[in-house]
Order: structure tokens, then sequence, then C-alpha cells
């Protein structure tokens, strides 16, 4: 298998709206290629962009203890929590993301929305 073509196409099927496709074709890329994290990385957003959240959980957590230095990956790790109604261990993600990386009005944002729903409102 030529795995840069598979990804090139995996690429496309993502680009073109189709995250289960997409996810079709990177879990044997990151099967054959475990430490590659950008393909981990596209897998992830495929499965949270599919509502495959357990998934998506999974790939990010391991792309987060490779590289906790991971900005992005602690930000989508954090989304993906907030969709799966955990909060609290959202905010501990979202908060890391946003302070790596302070200008970036989506962390800032998302880690406004789950401040609120962890506090109750207040």
């Amino acid at each position: 298998m030529d795995l840069l073509a598979e990804y090139r196409r995996a690429t496309l099927f993502f680009e073109a709206g189709d995250p289960t496709g997409a996810a079709r074709l990177l879990e044997p890329i990151v099967e054959a290629e475990p430490g590659n994290a950008s393909v981990r990385q596209l897998l992830a957003r495929a499965y949270f962009q599919s509502a495959q959240l357990s998934r998506a959980e999974e790939q990010l957590r391991a792309l987060v203890d490779q590289d906790p230095s991971d900005h992005y990956a602690h930000h989508v790790l954090g989304r993906t929590l907030e969709r799966l109604n955990r909060h609290a261990d959202a905010l501990r993600h979202l908060r890391i993301a946003a302070a790596m990386h302070s200008g970036n009005d989506d962390y800032a944002t998302a880690l406004r929305r789950v401040e609120t729903r962890v506090s109750g409102g207040r």
C-alpha cells in the first residue's frame, strides 16, 4: 500500500465533506505508522466530524500523550469531551490550549462556553 497516496486520498475525502470515508482510509495508515501525528490528527478530526466521538477521543489522547505541547490536539480533545457532555474533563484541555495559544479566538470562545457550563451559568 502506498501510504502517501492513501493519505492524499483521505485528505480529499475529508475536504469533500466525507469524514467517514476519510476515516476508513486513514485507519490502516495509523495502524502502520502509529507515530505519524499528521495522519492521526486527520483521523481524529474525521472521527470528530462524523460524530464518532469516543474514537476521536482515543486518537486525540494518543496525540496529547505523544506531544503534550500540541495545543490543537488539546483544543479538539476539549471540544470532543464537550460534545460528550463531559464538561469538567473538557475544561482542563481547553484551558491548556488557550494558555498555549492565547491569541486564538476559537480557543477562548470554547473555553468561556465550557467554563460557563461547569460553573452552572454563573
